[in-house]
């Protein structure tokens, strides 16, 4: 089975309890089961990670290059500021892997400061605005 990375990051540990009219009403463990089964299906052996934490972020992307896996990541906060986050996903598309930048909503109808992708410019593509289903047209991306 080809192996991908599901990486999320800042808050959404926090899915289900903050703003669920942003963000919908299914908690972190739900989006992670519905995750492993969409990759599954696909023929994808994932493994689904969260952290606050920029610096463990960082570390994961090197470990998927390490790996040669292919990397979903939200970066949710960090994706308009963290140059950090950007270095390390550049790392992962320049190493021939692919990287695909996923929202669960679409930035570009929001506050104009999440306009801005410091990640999108080095990314294989970005999917925005469709909730959770934006892991799965991700996932479906990166299939064998």
């Amino acid at each position: 089975m080809t192996g991908v990375l599901v990486l999320n990051g800042p808050n959404l540990g926090r899915l289900g309890s903050r703003e669920p009219d942003v963000y919908g009403a299914m908690d972190h463990a739900a989006l992670t089961t519905t995750i492993l089964g969409w990759a599954d299906e696909l023929g994808l052996e994932a493994q689904v990670r969260q952290s606050d934490d920029e610096t463990e972020l960082v570390h994961w992307l090197h470990e998927a290059v390490d790996a040669r896996l292919d990397v979903v990541l939200n970066p949710a906060a960090f994706t308009h500021y963290s140059y950090a986050l950007r270095d390390a996903a550049a790392q992962v598309t320049t190493s021939g892997l692919r990287l695909v930048e996923v929202h669960l909503t679409n930035p570009a109808t929001r506050e104009r400061f999440r306009h801005t992708s410091v990640i999108g410019g080095v990314a294989t593509g970005t999917i925005a605005g469709f909730g959770f289903d934006s892991y799965r047209l991700a996932l479906n991306a990166l299939r064998p």
